[in-house]
C-alpha cells in the first residue's frame, strides 16, 4: 500500500504557483527546490489557471474553506438528527 499524500497549505500552493510563473522553469525544477512532486506543481498551476483569479486571490484557500464548511454542515446534520430523536422520545413519554 502507498503512503498518504502530504497536505500542503493554500499559501504554500499559491507560493509554488507564483514561483513557477516568475521563474518560468520546469515543474521538476520548482518541485526539487520545494521538495514536492512535479505532478503536484503541475496540478496546482492548472487549478490556478482554471480559476482565472487575480494574483491576490487564492483558489486553494477557497477549496480548503469549502472542505471545512462541508464538515461543519455534516456535523450540524448529525446534531439535528439527535435533537429530533430526543424530542420524539420525550414527547412520547408524556412527563
Amino acid at each position: 500500500m502507498g503512503h498518504p499524500s502530504p497536505k500542503y497549505s493554500a499559501e504554500f500552493k499559491q507560493r509554488a504557483v507564483r514561483l513557477y510563473r516568475e521563474r518560468g522553469g520546469t515543474y521538476a525544477e520548482i518541485a526539487r527546490e520545494l521538495g514536492v512532486d512535479a505532478g503536484s506543481i503541475s496540478d496546482w498551476v492548472k487549478k490556478a489557471d482554471t480559476a482565472q483569479a487575480s494574483p491576490e486571490d487564492n483558489p486553494f484557500k477557497a477549496a480548503e474553506e469549502n472542505r471545512r464548511l462541508r464538515r461543519e454542515v455534516e456535523r450540524l446534520r448529525r446534531e439535528n438528527e439527535v435533537l429530533l430523536k430526543a424530542g420524539a422520545f420525550f414527547a412520547g413519554r408524556r412527563l
